[in-house]
């Protein structure tokens, strides 16, 4: 199954992850084990942390709107999940 085109949003992290890898990343990924690595990684050498961080965003999607935890709302205003 072909992969989707890198939306506006990718492109932009692609270039934060040449300045600010772990930042990148966080925006990807969050606070998880990724994060941390890439920290790890920028702190031994520069272009590691970039590499990982280009993967990162690579291989992750973003979440869909209205996937778990983020709720719905219905028409009666309430929160579904």
């Amino acid at each position: 199954m072909a992969r989707p085109v890198s939306s506006t949003s990718d492109v932009l992290l692609y270039f934060i992850a040449i300045f600010l890898p772990p930042v990148a990343v966080f925006l990807k990924r969050g606070f998880a084990m990724d994060f941390w690595i890439n920290i790890l990684l920028c702190c031994l050498a520069w272009i590691p942390g970039i590499i990982h961080a280009w993967w990162i965003i690579t291989k992750h999607e973003r979440p869909a709107a209205g996937a778990a935890g983020y709720g719905n709302y219905g028409a009666t205003g309430r929160t579904t999940i």
